[in-house]
């Protein structure tokens, strides 16, 4: 191999990893339960964003393994807790929710991610809102 190949090899590498984009991002949750008097919006945030992936020719040979893509997931996390409003003393009011404090291009784990290819549109609320921001409840 000439060193300008080996060079080119490296370079792009490097680069395809300086340009990936995968961030905390804001996010509005809706939360509610089926016995609560409301909805609540919850302000976190979520791993998002672009990362490098390459689609290898010849599929058919490799094992499943090595087909998987790398997608931007949570390098760590943590969980808070609110209570939704409106709930009957029988019904648990407290709900904990992961919020993003780092984020990496990696192989997505399904013990604490959700690693599907299109997004479910039901991000919204069926009941009256309240907004919860940084411990208070509005």
């Amino acid at each position: 191999m000439s060193a300008l190949f080996l060079i080119s090899m490296l370079f792009g590498l490097a680069f395809g990893q300086a340009t990936s984009f995968c961030i905390p991002t804001e996010y509005i949750m809706h939360v509610e339960r089926k016995e609560c008097a409301y909805c609540l919006s919850v302000n976190t945030t979520i791993c998002a964003g672009y990362c490098m992936t390459r689609d290898i020719n010849g599929k058919l040979f490799l094992p499943k393994y090595a087909l998987s893509q790398d997608v931007c997931t949570y390098r760590d996390f943590m969980y808070k807790t609110v209570e939704i409003p409106g709930c009957p003393r029988h019904v648990t009011s407290y709900f904990s929710y992961p919020v993003a404090v780092s984020c990496k291009c990696g192989k997505c784990n399904t013990d604490y991610s959700d690693c599907i290819h299109e997004a479910i549109k039901t991000n919204y609320c069926t009941k009256p809102q309240k907004s919860y921001v940084v411990g208070f409840s509005i």
